[in-house]
């Protein structure tokens, strides 16, 4: 018996050696998952998913009592794609999780660049979280986009209000003439009617470009300036208030999500869906306490009159008409659609500058 014990006992210190534990039953298994975007996590949408998902999730599983454990693959910043490719490289399995800049897919995406087609219409990015979140997973329109695409859409990434960044003072829409404006896919709309260039770039190229004279200007939100301290070489900030705009979202690749164990994803999936209120709430907070700090840095903010901002709202070619045609031209129910969307704003509290849906 002596002996038998002492063969068991030895065993037993060889298994743990070899990097074994006993039992097996207690072991957990991990799962490795990439997340990535185009952006670094100091901008807030990246941010957002580095403090809900990866932050979260394995204290969630241990919660649940789950035997998975997630190990994080965090790719951010440029690492595995450009801002051009963000959908591409969700449907490839690029990265597993991944932040969708929806307004450079203006062709593949078009549903989820209303807000780029109705400016002027709300500034408070809260009503774009409730409204965009709704469509997105209860319109079967909205929904099909990110299906069409490989995806599996969590929750919305909406903005602060578009402002002006120039190397130039700005007091009426006639000092605009002339200039190159660069701003992001959809957003060049904007200044057309205004006598300026549109200059189609992403953030992580604007202060370059306007060091190096590509661009006089730029149509950018002060969350996604302030971090790359735009101010810096565009020192006049006009506050214009163009609108608040859901301009992506939280997305996972569709064939590696439904190949997650089912507890992995009933764990997971609620806190995607924290993301869009983690976003909002680092947007807002640090475009307060932001432009106080540019402004002390010596950045110049002046507020567009109203009858400007009006006049500007007019010059815009009518967009959401153009939208609407151009889709329902491809079997989408676009005008219903816009009439959906701008009535939903307004329920939630919105006065949009002009409205878009009329006439259609």
């Amino acid at each position: 018996m002596k002996k038998r014990t002492l063969l068991l006992g030895t065993l037993a210190v060889a298994v743990g050696a070899a990097g074994f534990t006993l039992p097996a039953a207690a072991q957990t298994e991990t799962i490795r998952l990439t997340i990535a975007s185009s952006h670094p996590p100091v901008i807030p949408w990246v941010a957002a998913m580095r403090n809900t998902v990866v932050q979260k999730a394995n204290k969630a599983l241990e919660a649940k009592g789950s035997k998975y454990r997630i190990e994080w693959n965090e790719a951010y910043g440029g690492v595995l794609y450009n801002f051009e490719n963000t959908i591409e490289a969700v449907e490839q399995g690029i990265t597993d999780f991944g932040w969708v800049g929806t307004l450079w897919e203006p062709a593949k995406m078009p549903l989820h660049n209303i807000g780029f087609v109705t400016p002027f219409a709300n500034d408070d990015p809260n009503v774009i979280v409730k409204v965009m979140d709704e469509m997105s997973t209860k319109n079967p329109a909205f929904i099909k986009e990110w299906e069409s695409n490989g995806a599996i859409f969590f929750s919305t990434t909406t903005s602060d209000s578009y402002q002006l960044f120039t190397k130039f003072p700005v007091r009426t829409l006639a000092d605009l003439k002339g200039k190159k404006l660069l701003a992001a896919g959809a957003v060049g709309a904007w200044v057309e009617g205004l006598g300026a260039t549109f200059v189609n770039a992403g953030i992580p190229t604007f202060y370059n470009a306007l060091q190096t004279g590509v661009g006089d200007g730029v149509v950018l939100i002060p969350s996604g300036a302030i971090p790359i301290k735009l101010h810096e070489v565009a020192p006049h900030v006009t506050i214009v208030n163009l609108g608040a705009v859901a301009f992506g979202g939280f997305a996972a690749n569709k064939k590696k999500w439904e190949s997650l164990p089912q507890e992995v994803r009933d764990v997971l999936k609620p806190i995607a869906m924290e993301y869009a209120a983690e976003n909002v709430r680092i947007v807002q907070e640090r475009e307060k306490a932001g432009m106080e700090r540019i402004k002390k840095e010596g950045a110049k903010i002046y507020v567009l009159p109203e009858d400007e901002r009006k006049r500007w709202a007019e010059a815009m070619p009518n967009l959401a008409k153009a939208w609407v045609e151009d889709n329902e031209k491809k079997g989408v129910p676009a005008r219903q659609i816009m009439k959906d969307y701008m009535d939903a704003l307004r329920k939630a509290g919105a006065k949009p500058l002009r409205d878009w849906d009329a006439g259609l």
